[in-house]
């Protein structure tokens, strides 16, 4: 097993009501950014840093942003959630937070704001830092 990590986030945990439910939507959405669930077990699902798992009671309510490599994988993003069983919380264009900054808003099954964004053009050093368990227990 290994992850992908060496952005600013370790990872996001969302707690919700139906777990194949929002597998579906992620998986629909999350395939439009070129990503893939990366584990799934009983109960819960994850892709890189996120985490989705069944609530014990209560559903979480955040404020999650994906990279994505241009307006049109935000564009993909935007109708696949759609597709998928969100809400439209705002259309793919650009958003006043910086010059470049385009985005698009969706609302999952649980109530998530969930935004798909390109900062413009950039290079990165490494598309992820992998990072492969050596075994001992933590």
């Amino acid at each position: 097993m290994e992850f992908h990590v060496g952005r600013l986030i370790d990872h996001v945990h969302l707690r919700v009501a139906d777990v194949e439910r929002s597998k579906s939507f992620y998986r629909a959405a999350l395939t439009a950014l070129g990503r893939e669930i990366t584990h799934e077990g009983e109960g819960f699902f994850a892709s890189d840093e996120l985490f989705v798992d069944k609530a014990d009671d209560y559903v979480t309510r955040v404020h999650l942003a994906f990279q994505a490599d241009g307006p049109e994988m935000v564009a993909r993003f935007h109708q696949a959630a759609l597709a998928a069983g969100g809400t439209d919380n705002g259309a793919p264009g650009e958003r006043p937070y910086h010059p470049g900054y385009y985005a698009c808003f969706v609302i999952d099954p649980d109530g998530n704001n969930i935004e798909a964004v390109w900062h413009g053009p950039s290079t990165r050093s490494a598309d992820s830092v992998v990072v492969t368990p050596t075994g001992g227990q933590v």
